[in-house]
C-alpha cells in the first residue's frame, strides 16, 4: 500500500491548496439540503480529487460525496471513498476545524486512510494492519491509541455544530467527566489516534461511508476500534451510502465496556431495532 499511500497524500494535499485559497477570502455559501451546505472548496476539491485518483488508479471504483454518480458503492474490488471538505460548517464559520478526507476500501473493508487538516497542516495517515501516522510541524511520527481502560476515565470528542441527547445518557452510564468538541469526523478520529482523546460516540445515521473510510482506516492503523453501535463492522459495499449503524470510535483497552453502553442507549431511543 505505500505507493496508494504515497498517490493519496499528495492528492490530499493538493485538494488542501484549492481550500486554502478559497478559505482565504469571501465565498458564496449553497445548500443541497436544509442543513447540508456545500461551497466552492467542496466542488472544485472534489473534482481535483476524483480526476487524480482516476488518473493514478483507472481500474477502481471512486465513490465521492460532491460527484452525481455514486454507482461504484456496490462494485466489488477497490473502492475510493472520498469527503473532499468534512466539516463544511466549520469551514464556513472559519474555526479550521475541517478536513480533506481519502480512504480505501478493498472487498467492502477499510484499508487505507488519509485525514488532512488543512488549516493546521496535519496529515493523518493509516493502513489497516501496518500502522498509522501523524506528519505536522515538519515531522512524521507513529500513533496509537491510548491504552485507558476504564470507561470513567475516558475523555470523550463531540461534535461542535450539533449534540443530541443521547450522548448524555451515553455520558452519564459511563461516568465520564473529560470532554472536548471538534468538527469533522476525521478530525475526531484523529484526536483520538494521537492520544488526545480515547472516545467518540454518533448515535445518528447523518454522516455516510465517504465520513467513515479514511478515519476507520487511520483509527485501526492506530490500534483504536471503529464500528457501527451493535459492534458489527462498516460495509463499504452498499447501495445505503449512509452510517445507518451509527459510529463508536475507541480506543481497544476501553472498548468492551463501552460498546454495550452505547448500543443499549441506541436501542432505548429506538435508533437501533430490537
Amino acid at each position: 500500500m505505500q505507493r496508494e499511500l504515497e498517490t493519496v497524500t499528495r492528492i490530499a494535499r493538493d485538494a488542501g491548496e484549492i481550500i486554502r485559497g478559497v478559505y482565504a477570502k469571501d465565498f458564496s455559501v449553497a445548500y443541497k439540503s436544509p442543513r447540508d451546505p456545500v461551497t466552492d472548496a467542496d466542488r472544485q476539491a472534489n473534482a481535483l480529487i476524483v480526476k487524480a485518483l482516476r488518473e493514478a488508479f483507472p481500474e477502481d471504483g471512486i465513490v465521492a460525496e460532491e460527484s452525481e454518480d455514486k454507482s461504484d458503492s456496490t462494485a466489488a474490488g477497490r473502492v475510493w471513498y472520498v469527503d473532499p471538505l468534512d466539516g463544511t460548517k466549520e469551514f464556513i464559520a472559519k474555526n479550521g476545524e475541517f478536513a480533506v478526507m481519502i480512504g480505501l476500501a478493498v472487498d467492502g473493508a477499510a484499508k487505507l486512510g488519509v485525514v488532512y487538516q488543512v488549516a493546521k497542516d496535519k496529515l493523518y495517515t493509516g493502513v489497516v494492519g501496518e500502522g498509522a501516522w501523524l506528519e505536522a510541524g515538519g515531522e512524521k511520527r507513529a500513533l496509537k491509541v491510548s491504552d485507558t481502560p476504564e470507561a470513567k476515565d475516558l475523555r470523550l470528542v463531540v461534535s461542535r455544530s450539533h449534540r443530541a441527547e443521547s450522548i448524555d445518557m451515553v455520558v452519564k452510564r459511563l461516568g465520564i467527566t473529560s470532554e472536548m468538541k471538534s468538527g469533522s469526523v476525521g478530525l475526531k478520529v484523529g484526536l483520538i489516534a494521537e492520544q488526545v482523546a480515547d472516545l467518540y460516540v454518533h448515535i445518528s445515521d447523518k454522516s455516510s461511508l465517504w465520513d467513515a473510510c479514511g478515519p476507520e482506516a487511520v483509527l485501526r492503523g492506530a490500534g483504536g476500534r471503529f464500528v457501527r453501535l451493535d459492534g458489527a463492522p462498516y460495509q463499504y459495499k452498499s447501495d445505503d451510502l449512509r452510517t445507518s449503524g451509527g459510529i463508536l470510535a475507541c480506543n481497544a483497552a476501553a472498548y468492551e465496556k463501552v460498546l454495550p453502553v452505547a448500543e443499549a442507549v441506541a436501542r432505548e431511543i429506538g435508533f437501533l431495532e430490537g
